[in-house]
């Protein structure tokens, strides 16, 4: 036996059909009744009996093309209200026509008053299926705060409210603007901003909390993160932009808050067009292609179908890893995987001339801090000796284009990895001149879950219970994630200068102890409670924080966004490289003292190098000394070290513009102990501290004035004016 649900699915076009011509002969009948108060007169019944099989055939065939027997009535929307008017009224138009043809007469007042109750009617009908779906059905069990008055948020409530067993129940809104307060959309009301949080779910006592803002700031989602830290609530959000296809949200797209949401994104919908035109159909080779980076960028170069991509590294696991992913996509285009090292010359120069690339991009480096302390000969020997002898193999082959991948611990380097990379940079830069290939480098800080990266161990702390050991409060890091930073790499490639450095706007710095406490609440555990938090202090060679821009470089915006590029105050020298053969030479010879102190000695050589004019090989010797020592007279020492003297730093944010320019104080940091604050810079002609200023003899000065005799002096009158 067929049950009714099934049967009304069945036969659900004729049964529509039926149900809207009795609403046509209800909506007749009561305008009738309406027009004539009850009392309709005789000849008027006789008219109706006349002329409603007319109307409702009119009216039948009419609602066809506007489509209104094939509408599921429990999604009634705008558009469906709207062609139900159009429909009634185009009906009633043919209608009157047709009656004025024939010479009824068929009171004008009667269709107007019949279009209006009709519509009234097939409306209702309709909306009383939605009004039972979402008032009268049972809501979700699950109470949910939604983060977010907008077009999201609206969609998702939207969609709650349509599905009752998604079992969510939407009880708020939480919206920052402060005009949105109090209003309300689809029937729940916006019930303050994030400042009244605690109010907020004392009174709503919701069970999770939904962020519905996809296009959402980094920074906002981790305030919101740190403002329900107190309570135990699970935080859920939205797919990104990038994730949302056609726009829609639906909720089954909801998912856990996941740590890249709390990181600095690229923007969204960044042109491709000029990616294709360095890559398509170019002889592509990746360094370090096994590498986190290195592998990404040859999952994304292999998408803009390069004539062939060469992958290099010497690690063969992480090479056949990344060779059997391209290989599954079934590429049109040549994948070749070579086993190499770049700090073997002639290899190098074999697989270049063998290849013949177009576009280098070196990605291959030592980049562990702890690690290369230790062993820093083997951070000279790859990261300086294995760029100089790519770069120089990519020019003597003919290589069009070579992008060298550099970090921001190159910046005012503390430590053998920072000033190895800084070593490199300068090897490129020094290659760039007067060369037929482009040089450029690209500079960025850390990403997420690259080999090495704090995420992952901080997670693998977690799940063993803790505790996660930080080095310090105040450590700061950039993050990005992965895709994201070699997609602003390759955009930064597609536009390279010869010798220009781009550096990646990675947003703000994050501190690693609030990453820690953030990791520690998305896995649904508390801070200080579940799971302990350990300080271990500063490992050798680490710096509190990390900047792009070093204090001879000023950054400038380049033709894409987030990318900006960096312009130096002094400019490279050929003359680097007998210094930089005697680097590697230590390191070849394996005298860590002796690399360290190279390296140190390099890259201050390179500045007095910059700095000296033509003739400063021919200045005396004392000369020189002379002026080191007016130098240091004018230097203070360091407040925290005592030992060795500040230099001006470059204020770096908002505030510290502010101080500078309203204030006598400066910036200044110490390269020993790596402090960094406020002073009072010495003014010119001013001694060093400590040192007394000699007391002038005024005595013979007063002898010569006393023995002078005084000259008269005539009386002053305004006219002497005239």
């Amino acid at each position: 036996m067929i049950s009714p649900r099934h049967f009304l699915l069945q036969f659900r076009r004729p049964l529509s059909v039926l149900l809207h011509i009795a609403l046509i002969v209800a909506a007749n009948t009561l305008a009738f009744s309406l027009r004539f108060g009850g009392a309709t007169p005789p000849a008027y019944w006789s008219l109706w009996i006349a002329t409603l099989p007319w109307l409702v055939a009119v009216r039948a065939l009419v609602f066809v093309p506007f489509g209104l027997y094939v509408g599921m009535w429990r999604y009634t929307g705008i558009s469906d209200l709207g062609s139900i008017a159009f429909g009634v009224l185009s009906s009633s138009l043919v209608f009157a026509l047709l009656e004025a043809a024939t010479g009824v007469a068929y009171p004008r007042s009667i269709i107007l008053i019949d279009s209006l109750v009709l519509i009234c009617l097939m409306s209702g009908a309709r909306l009383s299926r939605r009004v039972h779906r979402e008032v009268l059905a049972r809501r979700g069990d699950k109470r949910v705060l939604i983060y977010g008055a907008g077009d999201a948020g609206a969609q998702i409530v939207q969609n709650m409210r349509d599905d009752p067993r998604s079992g969510y129940n939407p009880v708020g809104f939480v919206d920052d603007n402060p005009a949105k307060a109090g209003a309300r959309i689809h029937g729940v009301p916006v019930v303050g901003t994030s400042h009244d949080i605690r109010r907020i779910l004392d009174h709503c006592r919701p069970d999770e909390v939904v962020i519905a803002i996809p296009g959402g700031d980094s920074a906002a989602i981790r305030s919101l993160v740190r403002m329900l830290e107190l309570f135990k609530i699970p935080i859920k959000t939205l797919p990104t932009l990038r994730e949302i296809v056609d726009g829609r949200i639906d909720v089954k797209q909801i998912r856990g808050l996941a740590i890249e949401d709390l990181l600095a994104r690229a923007p969204v919908g960044l042109d491709r067009r000029p990616l294709r035109r360095l890559i398509e159909g170019k002889r592509v080779m990746v360094t370090g292609a096994g590498g986190s980076i290195g592998s990404e960028l040859c999952r994304q170069i292999a998408s803009l179908k390069p004539a062939a991509l060469v992958m290099v590294d010497r690690y063969e696991n992480s090479l056949h890893e990344i060779r059997v992913q391209l290989d599954d996509q079934k590429h049109t285009f040549g994948v070749v995987p070579v086993i190499a090292d770049v700090t073997d010359q002639s290899r190098v120069n074999g697989v270049l001339a063998e290849h013949r690339p177009e576009i280098v991009f070196h990605a291959a480096a030592h980049k562990h801090v702890p690690l290369m302390e230790e062993n820093p000969c083997e951070a000279v020997k790859n990261n300086v000796r294995g760029t100089r002898l790519l770069a120089q193999a990519a020019e003597a082959h003919g290589v069009d284009r070579f992008i060298m991948v550099s970090t921001d611990k190159a910046v005012n380097p503390t430590s053998v990895m920072g000033a190895s990379k800084r070593v490199a940079e300068l090897v490129v830069q020094a290659q760039a001149v007067g060369s037929g290939t482009s040089f450029s480098i690209v500079r960025f800080g850390n990403v997420l879950g690259s080999n090495g990266s704090v995420v992952p161990r901080f997670i693998e702390q977690i799940k063993k219970g803790g505790p996660v050991t930080v080095t310090h409060p105040e450590m700061r890091r950039f993050f990005m994630l992965i895709p994201e930073a070699v997609q602003l790499v390759l955009h930064a490639a597609s536009q390279a200068e010869s010798g220009a450095t781009y550096v990646l706007e990675m947003g703000e710095q994050v501190k690693l102890l609030d990453l820690a406490r953030d990791l520690i609440r998305l896995s649904g555990l508390m801070p200080d409670e579940d799971i302990k938090i350990d300080f271990i202090g500063l490992r050798p060679g680490e710096k509190l924080y990390e900047e792009l821009v070093g204090v001879d470089e000023h950054a400038q915006p380049s033709a894409v966004d987030k990318i900006l590029c960096v312009r130096s105050a002094r400019q490279p020298d050929a003359r680097i490289f007998a210094a930089i053969e005697a680097l590697e030479g230590a390191a070849l010879a394996g005298h860590g003292e002796l690399v360290i102190e190279a390296m140190k000695g390099l890259i201050g050589a390179r500045e007095r190098v910059d700095d000296a004019t033509p003739n400063a090989e021919e200045q005396p010797t004392d000369h020189a000394a002379a002026a080191a020592d007016a130098r240091s007279r004018y230097e203070q020492p360091c407040p925290r070290c005592h030992v060795a003297r500040v230099h001006r730093s470059h204020a770096r944010t908002l505030p510290e513009r502010l101080k500078k320019d309203f204030t006598a104080g400066r910036l200044f940091r110490c390269d020993v102990c790596g402090w960094r604050g406020w002073l009072e810079p010495l003014q010119v002609g001013q001694d060093a501290p400590g040192d007394p200023l000699p007391t002038p003899d005024l005595t013979s000065v007063d002898a010569v004035v006393m023995s002078r005799p005084a000259v008269p002096r005539p009386s002053f009158s305004p006219r002497n004016l005239h």
